[in-house]
């Protein structure tokens, strides 16, 4: 049984209670998510985030395949993380981490996904060609339309070296 993992990180010049209040709600996420993805809630999705939520989707991920994805959120930490596991959907398994710190100028938030491939020796072959390129490439686009929606970072290391170069002028 192979599990992979995926790790994004991405910065944001914005205070922790406006990332948690816009990543907490799960209608934002069709908002970060390709569009060609089809992405269409059909329930769960009428209140903030809380554990034990189950929310229920199509997704169409590849090739125009309507898939119906359900996910519950099984831990949530205000202000700092939550947790939504796959109950029905594409993957044998899907355990992603969403982590939101404060950092200097804006926050931090962190995803990491562990996932495994149905279909055993034929999802592990697939994976490197099909599923991780993919997976890239919807997380590449969340960062895209995160920094459209609240800009891009410019934290300490920015700062000091704008501060060098007016003092070298």
């Amino acid at each position: 049984m192979k599990i992979y993992t995926l790790h994004s990180k991405q910065k944001l010049p914005i205070t922790l209670k406006e990332a948690w209040n816009f990543l907490s709600d799960p209608k934002n996420l069709k908002v970060i998510t390709p569009d060609y993805m089809g992405f269409n809630i059909l329930s769960g999705a009428d209140r903030p985030m809380f554990s034990g939520q189950i929310i229920q989707y199509i997704v169409t991920p590849i090739a125009g395949i309507k898939t119906k994805w359900v996910t519950e959120i099984t831990h949530v930490s205000d202000l700092n993380y939550f947790v939504d596991e796959q109950r029905f959907g594409p993957y044998a398994l899907w355990h992603h981490k969403h982590f939101i710190k404060e950092i200097d100028g804006g926050v931090e938030m962190e995803d990491i996904i562990d996932y495994k491939l149905p279909l055993g020796f034929l999802g592990q072959l697939v994976q490197p060609y099909l599923v991780a390129p993919k997976l890239k490439e919807i997380f590449d686009y969340r960062k895209q339309k995160l920094t459209e929606l609240f800009g891009e970072y410019k934290g300490a290391s920015q700062k000091s070296a704008t501060l060098k170069q007016d003092i070298l002028n």
